[in-house]
């Protein structure tokens, strides 16, 4: 078989599951969301997440789909983009309410990743350590969203009128019966996943493809001028380098070295800095598929932007201050 071949056949396979995965992650969120919508679930959600939206300027409908985010980052983004798309929100809305996400796609990793993979590989006070720190950036974020929408999102930047195609009524003012609920559920769902998964087979593809054949190891060549600056061991190099191209190998890397070459906050530090540098990988790997998928190239492109930047900011000074010598 051709050489050429045999590579598209590897990349097929490569592509071709994760993408199913995502997919049916969508299209179970994309449903759920819109049957909630169709039942009037979402005037109760609504009204606890009220405490998070009003300080922000923005609609109580639009924390379901924050809150929704720390069960499924997918669905929470996806009811986001259904908001946009019905002219409720404005990109400048969109955007504050996306920032307002950050935490709560953060406790998602919590019960996932963070406490049944990370803290038995790092130990109960390096992995606890790290998890704090990781919440307290995150929550920081999220606060920043806030008080961004309080200043800067107005009347000018939300459609409430739009609500009434959202149909956010609830059962009593809705005779329809719950199958047909369902079924117009079912088809605002169908059309949500034909304008979302054939953009996101496209772009996942093609970024795919781009991290197999570019040599991303080389963006790790930053990681010794920044360990050492920081004062950090020479061992925090490698692990850096390999925690870059994969969180849970990093963990890896760095535990034998625990109590011997570094402390539960040269370890912290050591591994936020390794997600720093590994925002060039996971841009290409993840968070370009995901938010072009979800938004667009243009309006993904805002997302990233203004995500990276507060998370490169936030890292920053958490680093700084597990740093300090006041410690």
């Amino acid at each position: 078989m051709h050489p050429v071949v045999v590579e598209f056949l590897g990349l097929f396979a490569d592509v071709v599951p994760r993408l199913v995965r995502i997919s049916g992650f969508i299209t179970v969120g994309v449903f759920a969301a819109n049957v909630a919508v169709a039942f009037g679930l979402i005037r109760y959600v609504a009204g606890l997440s009220g405490y998070l939206t009003r300080p922000a300027n923005l609609p109580d409908e639009v924390g379901t789909a924050i809150l929704t985010t720390a069960a499924s980052t997918t669905a929470g983004y996806a009811t986001l983009a259904e908001y946009r798309e019905s002219g409720l929100l404005d990109d400048r809305a969109t955007l504050v309410a996306v920032t307002i996400n950050t935490f709560f796609g953060f406790v998602q990793h919590v019960f996932t990743y963070y406490v049944p993979v990370l803290i038995p590989i790092l130990g109960a006070t390096t992995g606890g350590l790290y998890v704090a720190a990781r919440a307290g950036i995150a929550l920081a974020i999220t606060v920043t969203g806030v008080l961004l929408g309080g200043l800067l999102v107005s009347g000018h930047n939300v459609d409430r009128a739009a609500l009434a195609d959202i149909d956010a009524a609830g059962p009593d003012a809705d005779e329809r019966g719950r199958r047909e609920r369902v079924r117009d559920a079912g088809e605002k769902s169908l059309g949500t996943l034909r304008r979302i998964v054939p953009r996101l087979a496209v772009v996942y593809t093609l970024v795919v493809a781009f991290v197999t054949y570019y040599d991303v190891e080389s963006l790790t060549a930053v990681a010794e001028p920044v360990t050492a600056t920081l004062g950090l061991p020479s061992a925090a190099v490698p692990v850096v380098a390999v925690y870059t191209l994969d969180t849970t190998a990093g963990a890896v890397a760095i535990e034998p070295l625990l109590g011997s070459t570094f402390t539960p906050r040269t370890a912290v530090a050591t591994l936020l800095i390794g997600g720093i540098l590994s925002f060039a990988v996971s841009t290409f790997r993840r968070s370009i598929p995901f938010q072009y998928g979800i938004w667009g190239p243009a309006f993904g492109t805002k997302v990233i932007a203004v995500n990276t930047a507060l998370k490169l900011v936030f890292i920053s000074v958490t680093v700084a201050l597990l740093l300090a010598p006041a410690w």
